[in-house]
């Protein structure tokens, strides 16, 4: 959320709000500035969707989407002053951080290269010990998150095509983004019914999550976020914000 800039930022996400229970706002740095950022924590706050920073690599042309070989240290202080200042202006307007999930490649990178991940989880521990990190089922992110004794919920993607690793397909290739509905939700059905999901390459893999991930940028987000609340809770599914513990 908050991945856009003046009017264009409340076309959608205002749209999205009453059918989830967590968002991942952007922290300015691959996108989003502090206007866009009060503003949908405001909307957050409204729908008592649980607020969640979402940094990133300091990429806003690339939009987070490129890989940047940063030294572990300097990595931990851009992390950690992008929680800081999300968390500042969360608390300034009466809420509080709920969790932190890195995006695009800064994520896909923490996945699997342990230097990236301890970055990220010295940056939150140092904030908040209790904070819920958000990443990919059994990754280097969750097994460096789990060993340094903080919470983590293991993320399942809807909108996005699975490699046979359970590593997401580079949006650089085909097929990368699923676009068409019924295959979203067949997507959704899949992962929380039977904790699969079918790869890029038509294989069935184990994914065993705590939570979804659909992304505001995909085409019909707005339309796809009310249809999966619904697919979910039509067949008796709740869906709730995760407790911390």
């Amino acid at each position: 959320m908050g991945e856009a800039y003046g009017k264009a930022e409340a076309l959608y996400d205002k749209d999205i709000m009453p059918y989830i229970s967590s968002c991942n706002i952007a922290c300015g740095f691959h996108s989003g500035n502090p206007l866009t950022i009060e503003r949908t924590i405001h909307t957050a706050l409204e729908h008592d969707v649980a607020i969640g920073a979402h940094p990133a690599f300091p990429d806003l042309q690339g939009f987070g989407r490129r890989v940047m070989h940063i030294p572990q240290k300097e990595l931990t202080a851009i992390v950690r002053y992008q929680i800081a200042a999300l968390k500042g202006m969360t608390e300034a307007l009466g809420g509080k951080l709920h969790h932190v999930k890195p995006h695009g490649a800064l994520y896909n990178l923490a996945a699997k290269d342990e230097s990236t991940a301890q970055a990220i989880v010295q940056a939150i521990a140092s904030i908040d010990e209790y904070m819920i990190v958000y990443g990919l089922p059994d990754s280097v992110m969750e097994k460096t998150t789990r060993k340094a004794g903080l919470q983590y919920a293991r993320e399942g993607f809807v909108d996005r095509t699975y490699e046979n690793d359970g590593s997401l397909r580079t949006r650089t290739l085909p097929d990368a983004v699923i676009h068409k509905e019924q295959q979203v939700l067949a997507q959704v059905h899949t992962m929380v019914k039977k904790g699969q999901v079918r790869t890029h390459s038509n294989q069935v893999i184990d994914l065993k999550i705590d939570t979804l991930c659909l992304h505001s940028d995909t085409k019909g987000a707005a339309r796809l976020a009310r249809n999966i609340h619904e697919t979910l809770t039509g067949h008796g599914i709740e869906i709730h914000r995760i407790e911390r513990t």
